[in-house]
């Protein structure tokens, strides 16, 4: 399975922007999908996941409150609604899945099936 994200672009501060992401292949083999972001310099780190059931959704506290992640289970698709932008989002972000036996989880290893990322960049 494969997943990849879309949607990215140059937003100001306190704008919003909505990523898409797109799943293709075994589907059938994952229980969710979730989100992670790479800052320049940085390692890449959790953002939100979601349960393809729907029943679960976590969250980093860092977007906590200012983003929302979703899902389509008819259309293999997932979305990420990011509100109230902050500079300190700026980064690419990647879409991955996750199987039943890892949910729910915030570590990067529990995740696979990752494609290219999208930029995302929140001016000041």
């Amino acid at each position: 399975v494969q997943l990849q994200a879309s949607g990215g672009g140059l937003v100001q501060a306190g704008g919003s922007l909505r990523l898409s992401c797109a799943a293709s292949g075994r589907t059938k083999s994952t229980n969710g999908m979730g989100w992670f972001r790479q800052a320049p310099g940085k390692e890449r780190e959790f953002v939100a996941g979601i349960s393809w059931g729907g029943s679960g959704t976590l969250y980093a506290d860092a977007v906590k409150d200012r983003f929302t992640i979703s899902r389509d289970i008819t259309k293999n698709t997932g979305s990420l609604q990011m509100n109230t932008l902050k500079p300190e989002d700026t980064g690419v972000y990647y879409c991955a899945a996750i199987g039943t036996s890892r949910w729910p989880s915030k570590y990067e290893r529990d995740y696979w099936g990752w494609g290219q990322g999208s930029l995302v960049t929140v001016s000041s």
